[in-house]
């Protein structure tokens, strides 16, 4: 897996951008050809969880953006070395829309989408789009989407990028791994994300229908992924599919 580094001190015509090449901090990983992710830490109630913000690099050059991380000087530079801003996504009307008023103000034509509830919440943005179960047409080629539903007051937007065959999840599914502070392991423990990919305790017991939950999953698991990226935690690069199952297995 390669990185991505850049520095912001100069100008290049051709987008229209200040750009260098002078060495900084490892921002994005790439994990395949036109997707890469950019993970930063996040401390939740206690919890050292860490978040995921995840690129894809549509064949126009157009960049595709879920789960936007905090925008620093260094993080414009790489992502300008990496294509076109254009898309702004979040998973859910809780996770991955903090920073899209930032991306909107640093990126002027980038189009911001809203997931199910967000457009409420956040009455301060302007919305170019809506998310739900089909993909926009401008990024269907590349991601198909789907909604995952059932739950009483959340629906989450998974995507799926199809030529790195990854899986893209929020929230509905962690994987913080073994490899945590001695605090942070006890609470996941207690909120049922410890171990390997792990569906949050409250997350189960808030299934309004667990019939709208199993036919979002059936959908998911009709995708012929081999990666999957959660938005909290490790990168799941092995026996994908057989770990997304289990992980669901109380709702199949």
């Amino acid at each position: 897996m390669d990185n991505i580094q850049g520095r912001l001190i100069g100008y290049r015509s051709d987008r229209n951008y200040l750009v260098s090449f002078e060495p900084l901090c490892d921002m994005f990983t790439k994990l395949a050809p036109d997707l890469f992710v950019f993970s930063e830490s996040l401390t939740f109630y206690g919890l050292q969880i860490g978040r995921n913000m995840i690129v894809i690099r549509l064949s126009n050059d157009d960049l595709f953006i879920n789960s936007p991380a905090s925008l620093t000087r260094d993080c414009i530079a790489a992502l300008n070395e990496l294509g076109r801003v254009r898309y702004i996504t979040p998973a859910s009307k809780l996770h991955g829309h903090l920073h899209m008023e930032d991306y909107k103000r640093a990126f002027p034509e980038a189009e911001l989408f809203a997931a199910p509830g967000l457009d409420r919440r956040r009455s301060d943005l302007t919305f170019d789009g809506l998310l739900g179960s089909a993909p926009d047409q401008r990024w269907a080629p590349t991601i198909d989407q789907a909604a995952f539903l059932g739950h009483w007051w959340l629906t989450e937007i998974e995507f799926f990028h199809r030529p790195s065959k990854t899986l893209i999840l929020g929230d509905i599914c962690y994987n913080l791994g073994s490899k945590m502070p001695l605090k942070t392991k006890l609470v996941a423990r207690l909120l049922g994300m410890d171990g390997d990919l792990s569906v949050p305790r409250d997350l189960r017991l808030t299934m309004k229908s667990k019939a709208a939950g199993r036919r979002s999953i059936d959908r998911i698991l009709d995708w012929e992924f081999e990666r999957v990226i959660v938005g909290h935690g490790q990168v799941v690069e092995h026996d994908a599919k057989r770990r997304v199952r289990e992980a669901f297995d109380w709702l199949l």
